[in-house]
Formats: structure tokens, C-alpha cells, sequence
């Protein structure tokens, strides 16, 4: 436990400049890394918003 600690501590995900979001990354079946992008996100959220029932609005 002691070592996870120190590991969790020691390691900062977040740089101290620029984008916190450019370490993102997801791996595929051979353990490559491919970056997640912003277009990666809108149609993840796009696909989302097509799922979702909202109620309708009142007049």
C-alpha cells in the first residue's frame, strides 16, 4: 500500500503549463496509444444527444 501511495503521489497527470487534456489517450487492442480528440468527444456527445429523451417543452 505504502508504494501505491508514493506512486499516486509522485505522479502528476496534469502539467504545469498548457492543457491539462493532452496526456489523454485510449489504447486499442495491441496496447497503442491514440490520442483523444476534441472531434472524438463532440461525436461521442453528439451520438449521446441522439440517444437521450428529454421532455417536452412547456409552453
Amino acid at each position: 500500500m505504502q508504494a501505491m501511495e508514493t506512486t499516486m503521489t509522485a505522479f502528476n497527470p496534469f502539467p504545469a503549463a498548457g492543457n491539462p487534456y493532452e496526456v489523454a489517450s485510449l489504447l486499442d487492442e495491441q496496447g497503442r496509444e491514440i490520442p483523444i480528440t476534441e472531434e472524438m468527444i463532440a461525436h461521442a456527445c453528439d451520438e449521446l444527444m441522439k440517444q437521450c429523451h428529454f421532455p417536452p417543452k412547456a409552453a
